[in-house]
């Protein structure tokens, strides 16, 4: 017997069997009409031989695919069993991988076209599939116009239909067309259920409609729209943390901890996580020791976000402690706990506690990946021992994880830091023979190094050559090149730049004028200075503090005392406070030319408002009180700055 022959036989046995079964002949089936139940329910799958099931599926495409089809189509109407095998053969391609292959928008109108020209339809459960693999690709605005055109068709939407296409709105920020959906619940008689509500609180605290969200939900609670679930918790607690409104997350908790819905270590370990990120470690400390208290046992995200937040906070030996505790609990770290606690120890200059670390980490198998060999070769770096970061840099690859970009960008920083500019520059040019591509940090660090061993030639040679590989230099890249040319006392290459950065078009900030504004300064050439900065309105841009204080500087070391006042007053009249570089400038002018009385005058409106005086302004009143034993004007200023004597 054929193959074919053999899989009718078995439609015809299973047909016949469910025909017996019918209370009544003339009874409408369950395959009928277009609003067909699944099969599936009537018959389990079980029923239906596994070869048969497969078979059926595989002559669902043929047609499609060119083949012949295995049933053919007079047999399976004659018979009323077609919907049942066409939700078979998709939910079987669906199950096998085959929505897997659907990965354009493309795949997926093709097979909706053919869906539904299928007679009769295949089942809501196969039109929901569809939907969601377009969600899985992102497309949102596609699954809406998919849902549209199946109420058009008239095919029958099912809560998960309306669920997935509300999610769809949601995820692409438009939450108001969530609500949209939310009427068609009603409007079809459908009663939405926690899942829609929490989906419709996500997308308003995604959009940060903080108020709206709150309001939605004790809507929920108070006209009990909805029993609230762990998610729908969690996705309040989430919301709040992520607009950053810690403080109404920890109130809310409190709350929960006195519902029936009690907190769990996710709704903990994200407003744990989200003190830290607020500074608020105590805080967090203290929400961990009440958790435990309740009972909830911490994991390695609620310890890992602990000790994460320690470390940024500078409290180190705390986050040992944590750490110790942890491990104490039976909570293994990951390799992201070891991590931060190695980048911690390293940046604390404990290079060799951060290795002993290392060493645990392997032992409990895990495996020291680029970040942990990155944070302890700026560790090295930072001590100055760069033969020893040299060393774990090599070890790198020995252990299977080669280097990256940050990892060649730490270490020639660490070269040229310690004038060792050949191994820093041959490094920079194994880059590219390591299968790495420089990016415009490598650069930007290489450019630094240069000019800080002295080498503006080279530095220049390397800006032509990154813009030669179509790395374009960024904000970075141009205040490097400015400062350093500024710096090596090429201040009319300088220039140049930066009238070549105006022509070219690219985004001027007035960072890159206060550069050359600081070089003209230094180097005397004032009157070219003020007309740079006359040019700055020209040029739409606002000077800030950092800006007249250049100027006020450069006035000073000239002895144009009274330029800088004006500047001065200028400045507090475009809305630029004064600060204690502006204050210290003035006050060291002031003391230059003798004026002590102003002097005085300048030190009281500082000390007002909350400006200290700088060390080196401390020292020039000391060596001029030496110079002049008896001014009770200058003992007087001395005083003022010294009240206490020290």
């Amino acid at each position: 017997m054929c193959e074919q022959s053999k899989v009718e036989g078995h439609i015809i046995e299973l047909t016949q069997h469910w025909k017996r079964n019918r209370k009544k002949k003339n009874q409408t089936t369950a395959f009928s009409g277009v609003r067909q139940r699944n099969l599936s329910r009537c018959f389990p799958l079980s029923s239906l031989p596994i070869f048969a099931s497969l078979s059926i599926a595989e002559s669902f495409f043929a047609d499609s695919n060119g083949g012949t089809p295995l049933v053919s189509l007079k047999f399976k109407i004659r018979y009323n069993f077609l919907p049942y095998m066409i939700s078979m053969a998709l939910n079987a391609r669906f199950k096998s991988g085959f929505s897997n292959n659907l990965n354009s928008i493309e795949d997926v109108k093709s097979l909706y076209k053919q869906m539904v020209k299928m007679r009769p339809l295949p089942s809501v459960i196969d039109f929901n599939q569809l939907l969601g693999r377009v969600v899985k690709l992102k497309q949102y605005s596609a699954v809406v116009y998919l849902f549209n055109d199946m109420c058009v068709l008239n095919i029958p939407v099912t809560e998960c239909s309306l669920n997935i296409v509300m999610n769809s709105c949601c995820s692409a920020n438009r939450v108001d067309f969530g609500f949209s959906i939310l009427g068609e619940f009603f409007k079809r008689g459908v009663v939405p259920n926690v899942s829609t509500f929490s989906t419709l609180l996500k997308g308003l605290f995604k959009e940060n409609r903080i108020s709206q969200a709150q309001e939605l939900f004790k809507k929920i609670i108070y006209e009990k729209l909805c029993e609230p679930d762990e998610k729908m918790y969690g996705i309040v607690v989430d919301g709040l943390c992520k607009v950053g409104n810690t403080k109404m997350a920890v109130e809310f908790v409190r709350i929960m901890e006195r519902g029936r819905v009690k907190p769990n270590a996710v709704v903990y370990s994200t407003v744990i996580d989200s003190l830290c990120k607020d500074k608020m470690v105590d805080e967090a400390v203290a929400l961990l020791r009440r958790m435990i208290g309740k009972g909830v046992s911490p994991d390695v995200v609620t310890c890992t976000c602990l000790i994460k937040g320690l470390c940024n906070t500078g409290k180190l030996d705390d986050a040992k402690s944590v750490f110790n505790e942890m491990v104490d609990l039976g909570i293994a770290p990951n390799v992201y706990t070891f991590n931060i606690l190695v980048d911690a120890l390293c940046k604390e200059a404990e290079v060799k506690d951060a290795e002993g670390l290392v060493d645990i980490m392997i032992e409990q198998g895990q495996y020291p990946d680029s970040f942990t060999y990155n944070a302890l070769i700026e560790g090295c770096c930072l001590q100055g021992r760069v033969n020893k970061a040299r060393k774990f840099f090599d070890t790198m690859a020995a252990h299977g994880v080669g280097p990256d970009i940050l990892s060649y960008c730490i270490l020639i920083n660490g070269y040229f830091k310690k004038r060792k500019t050949d191994e820093a520059m041959y490094l920079f040019r194994e880059i590219s023979h390591k299968g790495l591509t420089p990016d415009i940090s490598i650069y930007n660090t290489v450019l630094q190094g240069l000019f800080r061993v002295g080498r503006y030639v080279t530095a220049g040679e390397v800006f032509l050559g990154m813009q030669s590989a179509n790395i374009s230099p960024d904000f970075h890249t141009y205040c490097v090149m400015l400062r350093g040319l500024c710096k090596s006392g090429h201040i009319d290459e300088a220039l140049e730049l930066i009238s070549k950065i105006e022509t070219d078009g690219v985004e001027l900030h007035v960072s890159m004028y206060n550069i050359i504004l600081d070089g003209l300064c230094k180097c005397g050439r004032l009157d070219h200075a003020r007309g740079l900065f006359s040019s700055l309105s020209i040029k739409r841009l606002n000077p800030n503090v950092a800006t007249y204080n250049t100027m006020i500087t450069g006035f000073c070391w000239e002895g144009l005392l009274d330029e800088a006042k004006e500047f001065a007053i200028k400045m507090e009249e475009n809305g630029c406070s004064a600060d204690m570089i502006t204050y210290n400038v003035i006050v060291q002018g002031l003391l230059k030319r003798g004026e002590f009385d102003d002097a005085i005058t300048c030190l009281e409106k500082m000390f007002e408002r909350g400006f200290s005086l700088h060390s080196s302004t401390f020292s020039m009143l000391l060596d001029l009180l030496q110079e002049n034993e008896n001014s009770p004007v200058l003992a007087k200023i001395i005083q003022k700055c010294n009240p206490a004597g020290k």
